[in-house]
């Protein structure tokens, strides 16, 4: 079993790691992303698990707003300029220790709040520096469901993946 079996967080990054770091500005100015729906798979079975699940993002966008409440994630902070400290007083306040806290990302402003977290995963196309920090490196690329191939992969390892499946999807795999 992986370090990843007392994991109740989830710090997710957005550009790159959810979406393909492609951002596109429609004629009004607006952000727009591409987010992936095989992701919600991995969403909801880290929920089904009792894994909370925080958004941690540097840019502010309207999309992800969205996207995010469709998730129904716990936590959503967005224009976070400064991952490691938000990340020092969030753990402090739920009284976090670093076993019990993941992180999924892909990029060199990941790599400080991942040092912080007792499992890192990252898509494949991540840079190089994350990867080597990495405890699980996706096969799939950012946007094209690497969130969920990382959360699908720990919760396999915790022998959890199955029924969390089964439970929301009704189905038996």
């Amino acid at each position: 079993m992986g370090n990843w079996h007392k994991i109740k967080y989830l710090v997710i990054d957005v550009d790159g790691t959810m979406t393909d770091a492609g951002i596109y500005y429609d004629e009004h100015g607006n952000e727009l992303k591409k987010f992936c729906t095989k992701d919600a798979a991995g969403f909801f079975a880290a929920k089904r698990v009792g894994i909370q699940v925080l958004v941690l993002t540097g840019r502010e966008c309207a999309a992800t707003t969205r996207r995010m409440t469709e998730m129904k994630v716990d936590y959503l902070v967005q224009n976070c300029k400064d991952k490691v400290t938000y990340l020092h007083e969030f753990m402090e306040e739920h009284q976090i220790r670093k076993e019990e806290i993941g992180y999924l990302g892909d990029d060199l402003n990941d790599l400080p709040p991942m040092n912080l977290c007792g499992f890192a995963g990252c898509p494949s196309d991540a840079c190089v520096e994350v990867k080597e920090r990495a405890d699980y490196v996706s096969t799939v690329k950012g946007g094209h469901g690497a969130v969920r191939d990382i959360i699908e992969y720990m919760l396999r390892d915790r022998g959890e993946w199955e029924q969390a499946v089964s439970k929301i999807y009704g189905i038996g795999v």
